[in-house]
């Protein structure tokens, strides 16, 4: 069973995450406290972390910031009453691999769990490295290094990575990427989608605003090229 980690001071909030997330077969651990969830985060076997931002001892960027140095394998949704644009990317930056703005859909938070974790299993059926550019990526040890450099890249942009990868050369949609990467049924605001991709273009390309890899499409996604 996974273990999920929820890191939020809203009791009625948390004692609802708890109660849907055990409905839904997984082992829930709670706090309140921020710098308390950071040390469980570290010291016990997680699969997961659900983190709100506001919190007492550590905000949750923080907390976000050093987990992702300590264990970037570890995905983390960011839960917020904070719903601007500026708020998610910062949220996106510093490393989360998804980010749900309160109130938030219970069904479709389960659905974006699920979805991580079914990625999760699917990037392991891809080659364990792959390069290009002067990118190299372990997709086993969740690393990616950029002029042997080592950077920072999160279980969602490395989902997304892997399904560029399986699609090299093609014409992807961002509609595919919010059903096969993210696992939404119905289509949210496709911004979501524009954000990692601008994310991604910063970590890996050379010049982001003139991409090499990362192709936009006009008016229907994306296209990767390895340049092998």
């Amino acid at each position: 069973m996974k273990t999920i980690l929820v890191i939020e001071d809203d009791i009625s909030i948390l004692k609802g995450l708890n109660d849907t997330l055990e409905y839904e077969g997984y082992i829930v651990i709670q706090e309140t406290n921020g710098i308390k969830g950071m040390e469980l985060a570290l010291e016990k076997e997680i699969d997961m972390i659900l983190l709100d931002i506001m919190l007492p001892g550590m905000n949750g960027y923080e907390i976000c910031r050093k987990l992702k140095k300590e264990k970037p394998e570890l995905p983390i949704i960011m839960i917020s009453a904070r719903g601007s644009e500026i708020d998610k990317v910062s949220g996106l930056d510093i490393g989360a691999d998804d980010y749900v703005t309160k109130p938030f859909s219970v069904p479709e938070l389960v659905a974006r769990i699920r979805a991580i974790f079914r990625r999760l299993v699917q990037i392991k059926d891809i080659s364990n490295k792959y390069s290009f550019g002067n990118i190299s990526l372990d997709f086993k040890k969740f690393q990616a290094f950029r002029n042997n450099q080592e950077i920072i890249l999160s279980r969602r942009e490395f989902a997304i990575m892997e399904y560029f990868i399986r699609h090299e050369g093609e014409a992807i949609h961002r509609q595919d990427l919010l059903s096969d990467v993210w696992g939404y049924k119905s289509t949210p605001n496709t911004r979501t989608v524009d954000n990692f991709v601008l994310n991604l273009r910063k970590k890996l390309e050379e010049n982001p605003s003139k991409p090499k890899h990362i192709i936009s499409i006009k008016g229907i996604g994306y296209r990767f090229i390895s340049l092998k």
